[in-house]
């Protein structure tokens, strides 16, 4: 089991890799370290326009998230279903999920909010449909896990980023 230093490493290391990569880029950009609820790093681009970026880091192979914090999921006697995805407070908020692998290799997911809201409608109404609703360990869990499959199509998509208008 991960400690929690190394989860925070983690964490630290993913949102250092992505404001470099910004900066590389030519954004300023800046790490909050967790202190700020909804986004980790603030990029800002020559025209002084503000980007806020959510940052998601892993070592291995999944990236650990709540489903029902992106879609409504009914729950009766032990059977689950999609119902709707919910109304996101900043659907269009950049996204940065961070894959270590070794140095120099590290993967980079770039997506908004309601990209990833579409996977997980889309990845967890599908693995219910093929467990006839049941969740095999726990039929309250709402766990997902998220593979770098799952988001191949985002990989290095640096241009959302620096493309993009300000959000703020």
């Amino acid at each position: 089991m991960a400690s929690g230093r190394k989860n925070q490493l983690t964490k630290q290391i993913g949102e250092y890799l992505v404001a470099a990569e910004l900066c590389r880029r030519g954004l300023i950009a800046t790490t909050f370290t967790g202190n700020v609820p909804d986004f980790d790093i603030i990029a800002t681009n020559e025209a002084f326009e503000t980007i806020p970026i959510q940052v998601k880091t892993i070592r291995q192979w999944y990236w650990q998230l709540d489903a029902k914090k992106f879609i409504t999921i009914g729950i009766d006697n032990g059977v689950q279903r999609v119902i709707d995805k919910i109304s996101l407070s900043n659907p269009d908020l950049v996204c940065i999920f961070v894959r270590l692998t070794s140095q120099g290799d590290d993967e980079f997911y770039i997506f908004r909010l309601k990209d990833l809201q579409e996977i997980i409608f889309e990845d967890y109404s599908q693995y219910l449909a093929k467990h006839n609703g049941k969740r095999p360990k726990n039929e309250n869990s709402t766990h997902i896990g998220i593979s770098p499959r799952l988001l191949e199509r985002f990989r290095d998509n640096w241009g959302l980023i620096l493309n993009q208008k300000s959000t703020t």
